[in-house]
């Protein structure tokens, strides 16, 4: 979207979540911007998102299987904590077992960037 000078319609005040530590290592990017898999459990994606309500704001966390696209474990919480994204991750973890092979891509900000969790 940048590359075509395109944005997303933002409504109200925009919300900075997350203060990336710019000294900190940075996990490989193991999928090379290529999220095809050939079969379940081959690529997992992470994202976090936040939805405003009228108490305050919801964090959502997604773990995705690139394969199906099926949702394969999720958390929400009322805190941006690093907890979010890693009960997600156990959560599909506990779900899928069998992980021979499996990588685990997030952005940067995300836990588990870029990580294979084949053992």
């Amino acid at each position: 979207m940048r590359k075509m000078s395109l944005a997303g319609a933002v409504r109200g005040k925009t919300r900075r979540t997350t203060i990336p530590d710019d000294a900190a290592p940075r996990p490989a990017d193991l999928v090379d911007r290529d999220f095809s898999a050939t079969r379940p459990n081959q690529l997992w994606v992470a994202d976090l998102t936040y939805v405003a309500t009228w108490s305050g704001f919801v964090y959502a966390s997604f773990i995705i299987d690139a394969y199906s696209r099926f949702i394969v474990g999720w958390q929400a919480s009322r805190s941006l904590r690093t907890d979010l994204a890693l009960d997600a991750l156990e959560m599909a973890i506990w779900r899928r077992r069998d992980l021979d092979g499996l990588v685990h891509h997030s952005d940067s900000q995300c836990v588990g960037a870029g990580r294979s969790l084949a053992a």
